[in-house]
């Protein structure tokens, strides 16, 4: 069960929205395994003084359409499977919604399945 966090400057149409985070559901289907059903986003736009990056770093030229996307989910993908992740996310993004590929910062954190809760209170992946 992948937690996606999507965050972006303020002023963007609810439907770019959701159609960016459509574009991150269907990446994470297509390249990493994960269950069409299994979609859970939290979609948050932030102002220009809370939304702070670097415009240049590692060279890679930024603007304020800049989209950062932090995906957390189980261990075991492959590095192959995260780049493969990474690249479809940003293809569909351009493809789909003309966000530069530049724009688009992606970061997996991977714990443990037992760090889970579905609900109940209970830890339904804990052996």
């Amino acid at each position: 069960m992948p937690l996606v966090r999507i965050a972006v400057q303020e002023g963007q149409h609810k439907s770019h929205l959701a159609k960016i985070g459509d574009a991150v559901h269907r990446a994470m289907v297509e390249t990493i395994n994960v269950p069409p059903l299994d979609r859970f986003q939290i979609i948050t736009e932030h102002p220009q003084a809370g939304f702070v990056f670097d415009p240049t770093y590692l060279n890679i030229s930024r603007t304020d359409a800049m989209v950062m996307i932090q995906i957390t989910l189980n261990t075991g993908r492959t590095t192959e499977m995260k780049k493969a992740l990474f690249k479809r996310i940003a293809e569909l993004l351009h493809d789909e919604l003309r966000i530069r590929k530049e724009d688009v910062l992606i970061n997996l954190v991977e714990v443990p399945k037992e760090n889970w809760s579905f609900g109940n209170g209970e830890a339904q992946y804990a052996s």
